[in-house]
């Protein structure tokens, strides 16, 4: 059996990218436009898009660290195995929810999203004072507060996280993930019109879906029964 671990994560950021394209792709066009004086050939483009994701990704590495903490606590408050077992049962459902979500086939996550935006709403003044960006510094400031943007695709992850053993864990797993969204986020920057072209595709939404659910099925083959 393969292992779903940081390398699963790894791919279903990438398989992400058609959600991404929906979440993400309005806030690196509007940085992208930000910066008139700059194009995808210039180095200081990709200083500012490096800064902004790499900023993103140790958000989500903080948010991994939390729920890796949270679940290893989960699992001392009762009895070990079993509550692993539940957690893990928790994630590997979550990443089928997420890859009918993906497919298009079931929204029951936007719900969860719509939650999120009540965090968002007090964390997003902090990002708008941080406008108009100037340097890869302020870029990545800025990547830490988009890192906190409710996302379904993000939240099925942290739930995994949870079950992953611990707070190194958990923003390992999370780590790997972010690096996955980074190529799309990064490609939308550069060309934004044809990856969402591509991404918004039924076909593209449909695959990548269908993988992510393959992803959560696999999570739960992987479960061994307590004894």
């Amino acid at each position: 059996m393969i292992d779903v671990g940081l390398a699963g994560a790894f791919i279903v950021g990438l398989l992400g990218g058609v959600h991404c394209l929906g979440m993400c792709g309005g806030i690196v066009g509007a940085l992208t436009l930000g910066q008139p004086q700059q194009n995808a050939a210039t180095s200081g483009f990709w200083l500012l898009q490096l800064g902004y994701n790499l900023g993103r990704i140790l958000s989500y590495m903080l948010a991994g660290m939390i729920a890796g903490g949270l679940g290893l606590l989960l699992a001392q408050a009762g009895p070990l195995q079993y509550t692993q077992q539940i957690l893990s049962i928790i994630a590997g459902l979550f990443m089928i929810m997420m890859g009918l979500y993906l497919g298009g086939w079931w929204t029951g996550l936007a719900r969860v999203e719509r939650a999120g935006g009540v965090v968002w709403k007090r964390i997003e003044p902090l990002g708008r004072r941080l406008l108009p960006v100037r340097s890869p510094g302020q870029a990545f400031l800025l990547g830490m507060v988009w890192g906190w943007l409710p996302c379904g695709l993000v939240y099925s992850v942290l739930i995994w996280a949870l079950s992953a053993g611990g707070m190194v864990e958990g923003a390992l797993l999370m780590g790997a993930f972010g690096l996955g969204t980074l190529p799309n986020l990064l490609l939308m920057g550069a060309a934004a019109g044809w990856m969402g072209s591509l991404l918004r595709k039924p076909l593209a939404r449909k695959i990548a879906g269908g993988l992510v659910i393959l992803f959560g099925i696999m999570m739960l083959l992987q479960l061994r029964p307590v004894a």
